[in-house]
């Protein structure tokens, strides 16, 4: 019942578009009109500025402790030139991985950037386009008749950015052009009126992030609230893009039926009748490492986050380190209520993956 009377009262705020506190700019990321164009938004806004001779050597960041730092970090942005052109894979979103941004002004207890990131929490965005956008272009062509798919949201959140970089226009725009090129991303921000009107040519699927009310209120900070990223969902199914969800991280908790039978209800419910059209789901299951726990505990002391390693399933992972899912048992249990229901809703989606 709480949340169901909190809801009102946060629906009449809208979530505000990023504006960093602080902002770094490599020098040589002056010589292109985004990093221009960012420099002149930070000027009229009397915001902060410095100069950093790379975008991955920010150290000099204010605050009297780690976690002040962590938090002002995450408010920081620095604005580089993207030098390291060779994609990473990116399985099983897409093949490969498209560099816009790096870090996200989201505070999400879960988010595996946690780790992967470090200690450099800081987002960066990257103005050489040009550049990302002809290395996309050589994979393309390396792998032409088959599509190529990038995914551009693996590092970062850049629909939070976009009103900043315009980056997703362009690589819009470019995918448009390619037959054999397919663009995707994700996020968890409604901000995504300047993308409507692209002629997308139905070459990028926008998807968003949702999940049950329990893990959007107590581990999604700093994002946009649900209501609103399903307004920008409807945004997107009405201007023609392929939509997608992602249900992540699926977490088991009392009440977890409950909660994602409430959110297949309501998508379906909210959804107009062309997003079923082309509709796709991605699920994950709540997983961690240690590494992850050490890190999140001690950036979020206060979470309610489940990480009790006596609970979880060992699964080797990706990057050489066992990470805990859920037992056979439970994840099976989840994957299979989670499946019956979105297909209860939505009989013509496609579920990619369950992982």
């Amino acid at each position: 019942m709480p949340a169901q009377t909190a809801e009102p009262s946060r629906a009449a705020r809208e979530t505000p578009m990023f504006v960093p506190e602080l902002v770094y700019f490599e020098p040589a990321s002056l010589d292109y009109p985004a990093g221009r164009r960012i420099l002149e938004w930070v000027k009229e806004r009397d915001l902060p500025y410095r100069m950093t001779t790379s975008h991955n050597r920010i150290t000099n960041l204010p605050g009297e402790s780690e976690l002040e730092q962590y938090k002002i970090a995450k408010r920081t942005l620095v604005v580089g030139v993207r030098k390291t052109l060779k994609f990473d894979t990116s399985k099983p979103s897409a093949e490969y991985a498209m560099p816009l941004s790096t870090g996200c002004m989201g505070h999400c207890h879960y988010c595996y950037l946690q780790t992967t990131l470090g200690a450099k929490p800081y987002v960066r965005v990257y103005v050489n386009m040009d550049d990302i956008l002809g290395a996309a272009k050589r994979y393309i062509d390396e792998r032409a008749p088959e599509i190529t798919r990038f995914e551009a949201a693996c590092t970062s959140d850049p629909v939070g950015l976009e009103h900043l970089t315009g980056s997703l226009e362009e690589a819009i725009r470019f995918m448009a052009g390619e037959p054999y090129g397919r663009l995707r991303f994700v996020t968890k921000f409604h901000h995504v009126d300047s993308l409507l009107g692209l002629d997308h040519r139905g070459h990028t699927r926008i998807r968003f992030s949702v999940n049950a009310d329990y893990v959007i209120n107590n581990f999604e900070p700093a994002t946009s609230r649900f209501a609103e990223r399903i307004e920008a969902a409807g945004k997107v199914a009405r201007a023609g893009y392929p939509l997608g969800f992602i249900i992540a991280p699926i977490i088991w908790y009392d009440g977890w039926r409950e909660g994602y039978g409430e959110l297949l209800e309501k998508l379906g419910a909210a959804l107009p009748p062309e997003a079923a059209n082309d509709l796709t789901f991605e699920l994950i299951q709540h997983r961690f490492t240690k590494t992850a726990k050490t890190v999140i505990e001690k950036r979020y002391p206060k979470t309610k986050l489940e990480m009790d390693e006596a609970k979880r399933k060992k699964k080797w992972g990706r990057w050489g380190q066992n990470k805990y899912v859920y037992p056979d048992e439970q994840a099976d249990a989840l994957r299979e209520y989670l499946t019956e229901r979105i297909f209860e809703t939505f009989p013509k989606a496609g579920i990619d993956y369950f992982t």
